[in-house]
């Protein structure tokens, strides 16, 4: 065993995650730290993706039609888990339900608030990424 703790790598209800997003910091280190087994390297590398993926793909989602938002939207989930940006993977999730309409919130709601949520986190990685 690596000796990564058996704490989830993602987390999976939507409330649950949006209760515990607005609690946490916007990049959980610990989680990124079990991620990339303690290389700063590694760490650094991966949050200096992340923040390009994420901008880009918001760009996108701009003019996109909403499976493609959807899409955009599922992938940087993914990534957000990856990294420990919580707040970040709960508001693409909510993006998600709302382009097939199982969400709570409007296309836009969910939009804005993704975009807020990926402002704290690559502020987040601006100040981690500081010698």
């Amino acid at each position: 065993m690596l000796g990564l703790s058996a704490a989830p790598m993602h987390r999976t209800t939507p409330t649950s995650t949006s209760r515990r997003a607005a609690a946490e910091p916007a990049l959980d280190t610990a989680h990124l730290h079990r991620m990339t087994l303690g290389e700063r390297s590694l760490e650094d590398e991966v949050l200096q993706l992340f923040d390009r993926q994420a901008g880009l793909l918001l760009a996108r989602m701009n003019d996109a039609p909403p499976e493609a938002i959807m899409a955009f939207a599922h992938t940087l989930k993914g990534s957000a888990r990856g990294i420990g940006a919580w707040g970040v993977a709960a508001a693409a999730e909510a993006v998600e339900g709302a382009t097939d309409g199982t969400g709570p919130e409007s296309l836009a709601d969910a939009l804005a608030r993704l975009a807020g949520s990926i402002g704290e986190s690559r502020a987040a990685i601006a100040g981690h990424l500081l010698p």
